[in-house]
């Protein structure tokens, strides 16, 4: 039985381990990739400002970097397709974060955008919250799929411990019905003889132990008994 159950739970462990190593490679790396492009997009926001503000070479390179960012970090997410509709998610991402782009990759610094806070309420701030607003979709919908996972995982986990306890549990009942009848067919047919013998040399009392099984404490007890016979025999002579 605790081989059978050490079988069972080495099973399941190892597929606990493969779902771990599956939940790693698939949605935890979805989410980081999502939660980079969200850190990325924020940040190009903020180059945005920058521009409208004058600063033409710090928004710039603030934007430069974060759009790279961004679109590495959308790649790993489009190589990383593992639940169902998660392509059309970032489909549309990687849609509106381009029309989201072509809105500030246009000359901002010395036009008429610089310093204007209504074109960059009106025009840039709806554009970069859709986008923002996909990119969460699809983190939740990575989460949903690694909280479903965690759950199988759970399940798995209970799986490989159950046989476990089983085998325990049904280890310890065997025991004490085994000792129960070690005791009752062996213990005490031995115990009972060891009287008998003391009662014979103590108190001269006949050697009478009735034995129920069939087996070799049967055979002594019966060995026994002819041997105080016949030394009983003898003395009589």
């Amino acid at each position: 039985m605790l081989i059978i159950a050490g079988v069972i739970s080495v099973f399941e462990l190892s597929h606990v381990g493969k779902s771990v190593q599956k939940l790693l490679d698939e949605n935890y790396k979805s989410i980081d990739a999502a939660n980079n492009m969200i850190e990325a997009l924020e940040r190009e926001d903020s180059g945005i400002l920058l521009l409208i503000l004058g600063n033409w070479g710090e928004g710039r390179k603030t934007i430069h970097d974060a759009d790279s960012v961004f679109l590495e970090n959308l790649t790993i997410a489009q190589n990383n397709v593992t639940i169902p509709g998660e392509n059309e998610y970032i489909d549309r991402i990687r849609i509106s974060y381009f029309d989201y782009k072509n809105i500030w990759i246009r000359p901002i610094v010395g036009t008429s955008k610089e310093g204007d806070i209504k074109w960059y309420y009106d025009n840039h701030h709806q554009s970069f919250s859709n986008v923002k607003l996909m990119i969460k979709e699809l983190m939740i919908l990575n989460q949903n799929a690694m909280y479903k996972t965690g759950s199988e995982l759970q399940s798995r986990a209970e799986k490989a411990i159950m046989p476990g306890i089983v085998a325990i549990v049904a280890g310890i009942i065997f025991s004490l019905i085994f000792s129960y009848f070690i005791h009752y067919y062996v213990i005490s047919p031995i115990s009972k003889m060891i009287k008998s013998v003391n009662d014979y040399n103590d108190y001269n009392k006949p050697f009478n132990v009735e034995i129920e099984t069939k087996d070799e404490i049967n055979d002594l007890a019966n060995s026994i008994k002819k041997l105080f016979i016949k030394k009983s025999t003898d003395l009589k002579s």
